[in-house]
């Protein structure tokens, strides 16, 4: 099957018990496309929203591996596991004797910044080797606790010994450990049952859409589902490049702070001015530097 040059970020709903790897790939291969990336894994046993981008929206993706994330988590109290999640050796920890009031006052304590020891079933590198591989080995690496925020944690529900919590939280944060702790502060122990991302940056579970609802669709109705590579960058300020402007940044030059441009130094995105033919195109992003000059920092393909 020839693969063609789209350009788009889609929001997809990954499946229970796949990769992101795979989701990634099953659809590029519906979309026929070139070129393709995540934004950040999603565990298999974990579902919920991946933004996939194709073409010149990969250039962007990186950013989103630093955006606060949102996800709802289904804790099992009164068992642990030896991955900290439903993948791993299942035990019995100890009776579920707690009430919401005493659920409350400890979702509390781990609310704001927290420190957290990467799980050893994770794709955290050691010495070149993910911790995970370790820990098939029987393997215990020391690890270092890791600042990480949470910005809020809901219940959802509480009904005997289940617990679903909506968490707010920043990059890097391990919910599988978040789950482990509560458990053990909760004196009964936990681990995470189930994990669904619904929110990333921007962007929604609401809005995304399915592997097997994709495969059904026609090819211009899947291709319609792709969002415009600037969706990535749409929290940064924008400046509109003049003609003259616009041919500098696009053959690699700087160019000087002009008055109508937002002030501040940092990334901006870049729009070429509809006077020269670019019907005001997103052209990428450039940076402001203290010097107060604008160079090109990440540009899409004009080829």
């Amino acid at each position: 099957m020839a693969k063609r040059k789209i350009d788009g970020v889609l929001l997809l709903d990954k499946p229970f018990g796949v990769s992101s790897n795979n989701a990634l790939q099953k659809a590029r291969w519906l979309l026929q496309a070139e070129k393709a990336g995540h934004t950040g894994v999603l565990d298999p046993f974990a579902t919920g929203l991946l933004p996939l981008c194709f073409g010149e929206a990969t250039k962007f993706a990186q950013r989103m591996l630093d955006a606060d994330k949102g996800y709802r988590a289904t804790l099992q109290l009164g068992q642990v596991s030896t991955t900290l999640d439903g993948e791993g050796g299942i035990t019995r920890s100890g009776e579920v004797t707690c009430d919401l009031s005493q659920i409350n006052a400890v979702l509390k304590a781990f609310t704001g910044d927290i420190e957290q020891v990467p799980p050893m079933h994770s794709a955290l590198k050691h010495q070149g080797k993910a911790l995970y591989e370790y820990a098939r080995q029987g393997v215990e690496i020391e690890r270092a606790a890791r600042a990480v925020t949470i910005y809020s944690l809901d219940i959802v529900s509480f009904e005997r010994d289940v617990l679903v919590l909506d968490v707010s939280c920043s990059k890097g944060t391990y919910v599988r450990t978040l789950a482990d702790d509560i458990g053990r502060v909760l004196g009964c122990g936990a681990y995470l049952a189930g994990l669904r991302r619904t929110r990333t940056a921007g962007f929604l579970l609401d809005d995304a859409i399915g592997l097997d609802e994709l495969g059904l669709l026609e090819m211009p109705q899947r291709e319609a589902r792709l969002m415009a590579p600037q969706t990535l960058v749409t929290d940064l300020p924008q400046i509109e490049l003049s003609p003259e402007d616009t041919d500098r940044i696009l053959h690699g030059m700087s160019v000087g702070r002009r008055a109508e441009w937002p002030d501040g130094a940092g990334l901006f995105q870049l729009y070429g001015s509809p006077q020269n033919g670019h019907n005001r195109a997103f052209l990428g992003l450039g940076e402001v530097a203290s010097d107060d000059v604008l160079r090109p920092k990440r540009l899409l393909a004009t080829a």
